[in-house]
């Protein structure tokens, strides 16, 4: 299952959040700061010992203070015009995270709009890149877990509704 909810990915009831991370993993601006004011600074303290991620990698942590029990934080890549494989890194970035969460027997999974903030990765393009990987994950894992695309902007909610029609 997946479904399109708008609001803040920090208070949202998900077993477990994707944080759309950098490659240190000890925060940083937008989502993955947002992710992390909210858990608490046991959540840097514990990402120091994961000693970073690549850009399309996912480590799991717990949520500390958040709502969720879990974050997976996953680095997406910064746009550079789609000529250094960017599609691809992001589709691992989705894939790589379900798998994670699958492997931990998470139930349900939240994730937020990877690389199209201040790493500038196209929203539309992006959308149709998260929604057709987990998509074709759940179709291929029946344990898979139910997963919510979080739109921070009303603009974004509809672009996501709208792409989902589209494409399923």
């Amino acid at each position: 299952m997946i479904e399109i909810v708008k609001g803040d990915i920090t208070k949202l009831g998900a077993e477990c959040i994707v944080n759309a991370a950098n490659t240190s993993l000890l925060g940083g601006g937008g989502v993955d700061g947002a992710i992390h004011r909210a858990a608490g600074p046991q959540l840097h303290e514990f990402c120091k010992k994961l000693k970073g991620a690549q850009t399309g990698e996912a480590k799991i942590t717990p949520g500390f203070r958040l709502p969720a029990k879990y974050v997976i934080h996953t680095p997406g890549p910064i746009w550079r015009g789609g000529t250094h494989n960017e599609p691809e890194l992001l589709r691992l970035c989705y894939f790589n995270s379900m798998q994670l969460a699958l492997k931990n027997k998470i139930a349900t999974l939240a994730f937020p709009s990877i690389s199209t903030g201040v790493y500038g990765f196209p929203f539309d393009l992006a959308a149709r890149i998260a929604i057709s990987t987990i998509h074709d994950f759940i179709s291929k894992n029946p344990a898979a877990p139910d997963v919510f695309l979080v739109a921070f902007s009303e603009s974004d909610f509809d672009t996501l509704k709208k792409i989902y029609s589209e494409m399923l």
